[in-house]
């Protein structure tokens, strides 16, 4: 089974001037250091894994934030199949192989 999640997670009520980046970079930290694969996409991220492993991820990245913002914005959307990964790249590639 492969779930492939497409994360944007952000705080409402930033104390940066109105830069979410350094809260984007805090939440990506904590994708890379899961060992998952992922891509930092211009409007989110998309990080493929087991269920578990993503969902948990996901939670670790509301965690970080949840320190210090007292409002976390988060759209998520999420493709599960059965089967194997990795599938980010398959799926882009055969778009492109049609065009």
């Amino acid at each position: 089974m492969s779930v492939m999640a497409e994360l944007a997670m952000f705080p409402m009520n930033p104390a940066t001037g109105g830069s979410l980046s350094p809260y984007v970079a805090r939440v990506l930290n904590i994708v890379r250091a899961s060992g998952l694969g992922h891509s930092l996409g211009p409007m989110g991220t998309v990080i493929e894994g087991e269920w578990d492993e993503v969902m948990q991820c996901i939670t670790a990245c509301f965690r970080e934030l949840e320190k210090d913002c007292d409002r976390v914005y988060m759209t998520l959307k999420v493709d599960w199949k059965r089967g194997t990964r990795p599938r980010m790249e398959q799926k882009t590639q055969s778009v492109l192989q049609k065009l």
